[in-house]
């Protein structure tokens, strides 16, 4: 079965490249001296600080794969050459929420990138998938886990 391409900014590719830079250059090494300190120190059937650095190797190993499966099957979106009379990845959105009356604004990106409390959110999350195409002015209604929300577009433009 083939993996679905993941959509992924030029940021959050950088991010994601740097990220797997750290863990395979700095963090490996970092573990494995404490495996050998570890080890040092004798038996390793009662020792929690072999046990501790073991599962740290593991998570790192596994958040390795994760970021390289991701990477394998990026799709990058170049910014410069997102279409802003339509909402896309890469594009920043500013919208009017109806039912709180106030402006809020989202950064369409891919789903490994989103993170609500920066304001990124997922071109497959509810919000992301409502709004990917919408022009200014359109109405745009959301469901949600809690209710209809309706927003009207304000302003497209380009994330940087």
């Amino acid at each position: 079965m083939e993996e679905k391409k993941k959509l992924l900014t030029y940021a959050g590719l950088k991010k994601l490249e740097d990220e797997l830079h750290d863990l395979k250059v700095n963090r490996r090494k970092e573990v494995a001296g404490k495996i050998k300190e570890a080890r040092e120190q004798g038996d390793l059937s009662e020792n929690a600080e072999y046990d501790a650095a073991k599962d740290e190797q593991r998570d790192i190993e596994a958040r390795i794969e994760e970021i390289e499966k991701i990477l394998k099957n990026a799709e990058v979106v170049v910014e410069d050459e997102v279409d802003v009379d339509k909402i896309n990845v890469g594009c920043t959105v500013k919208v009017y929420d109806e039912e709180f009356e106030e402006e809020m604004e989202f950064q369409i990106v891919g789903s490994s990138e989103a993170n609500s409390l920066q304001g990124k959110i997922s071109n497959e999350s509810p919000v992301g998938k409502a709004l990917i195409g919408r022009c200014v002015n359109d109405k745009v209604s959301v469901e949600t886990q809690a209710g209809t929300i309706e927003y009207r577009v304000l302003e497209i433009q380009r994330s940087i």
